[in-house]
């Protein structure tokens, strides 16, 4: 994997974490620095303690976010967590409870902190997972998982002093947007008032960061953009991130290669990516056989009833291979979970608070069936 790959895949590359990493990419930098000035508008940050790579989308997507956050309080308790981290230096022990005193105090919730609440607890743990991982904190002493079920349980956490660096400037203040539409507004009436410039570095983002930029018809900007600076982009792409651009009627996205083994990309490792690319093909085969109608935008839209008749049919067919989580999956939670996966990857979208689905042209992109070889083992 190129070093600008590993920019783009990771948060930020700590120094004390992998020194040999740090140094390699940091060397490598001169290499793509007016590629991602130029071309996506990113700036690096790099300092004695790691590299970080300030990744913006060109367009906010739903699937955005943490992964394992479910509600906007931890989000909170993490904002409030980088804030209490910002008074500690760089080895700086603390303890647990002084954490939730500090989050009890600032959290500006119209719903109190109440520590005993188990929900609140589970909240602050994710958080504190989270930081871990980010290497923001350390433990030196005991598990958070303790919290869970006595809220006098102990750890004790040090700072890496990497936590002042997670947080993106933003050119006003953040308490004066209503909404994340503003942010991005700002976004681009900060960087240039050149038209072109803008919709450069937004395609150039929504193609690196996305999973497909779509088609939405003959006024769209970006997309008519990719076709008139197809080859240049190609051959940017190319050149810096050694991946190729499909460029399609209905849409367009950048394909990277299977080695690479990047996190969350389509196909991946997880076992709901099989599944997904086994539906896809379910999906192909519906609207060949005419049980689907496309319309003019290489679209479809189905009641959610006999979206979950498809995930019927596809355990029905496919799962002897699947892995036993999935084939013991109750049916309702199979469903929901490809409605998440795929509706992430923007391969569908809820119409209707959910009542229909409208399937997206990425559908069609990617699928699998089982080989052959595969299938006569089973028989035999």
């Amino acid at each position: 994997m190129n070093d600008l790959k590993i920019l783009l895949e990771n948060y930020w590359i700590g120094k004390d974490k992998n020194k040999e990493l740090y140094y390699r990419v940091k060397d490598s930098i001169p290499k793509f620095k007016n590629f991602l000035t130029d071309k996506l508008g990113y700036n690096l940050v790099v300092n004695p303690h790691l590299i970080k790579l300030e990744k913006f989308p060109g367009k906010a997507e739903s699937w955005m976010g943490i992964k394992d956050f479910e509600s906007t309080m931890e989000y909170a308790f993490l904002c409030i967590l980088i804030m209490f981290l910002e008074d500690k230096g760089r080895e700086e022990q603390f303890v647990l409870s002084e954490i939730t005193e500090y989050i009890q105090a600032n959290y500006p919730g119209e719903e109190s902190v109440d520590w005993t609440l188990y929900r609140h607890r589970k909240y602050l743990i994710k958080v504190l997972r989270f930081a871990v991982s980010m290497d923001m904190i350390l433990v030196d002493d005991g598990d958070e998982q303790n919290f869970k079920s006595n809220m006098e349980a102990e750890v004790l956490y040090e700072s890496t002093g990497l936590s002042r660096y997670f947080a993106r400037n933003f050119p006003m203040n953040i308490l004066d947007y209503d909404t994340y539409e503003d942010i991005e507004k700002e976004e681009w009436t900060d960087i240039e008032s050149d038209r072109g410039f803008i919709r450069r570095q937004r395609v150039y983002r929504r193609l690196v960061m996305g999973p497909v930029v779509y088609n939405t018809g003959s006024e769209d900007v970006d997309y008519n953009y990719i076709k008139n600076y197809r080859g240049m982009i190609s051959n940017d792409i190319e050149k810096y991130l050694d991946c190729n651009i499909h460029v399609h009627r209905n849409g367009a996205m950048m394909v990277i290669d299977p080695e690479d083994n990047l996190k969350d990309t389509f196909p991946g490792n997880r076992a709901i990516s099989d599944v997904v690319m086994f539906f896809n093909y379910l999906i192909v085969n519906e609207i060949k056989e005419g049980r689907i109608e496309l319309k003019s935008d290489d679209t479809s839209v189905v009641s959610k009833a006999y979206f979950e008749s498809l995930v019927e049919k596809l355990k029905q067919n496919y799962g002897m291979g699947w892995s036993k989580e999935y084939r013991e999956m109750k049916q309702s939670d199979l469903t929901e979970e490809i409605i998440s996966y795929m509706k992430d990857f923007n391969m569908i979208n809820l119409l209707e608070d959910g009542r229909e689905i409208q399937i997206l042209p990425l559908c069609g992109k990617v699928v699998g069936i089982y080989p052959d070889s595969f299938v006569k083992k089973l028989q035999t």
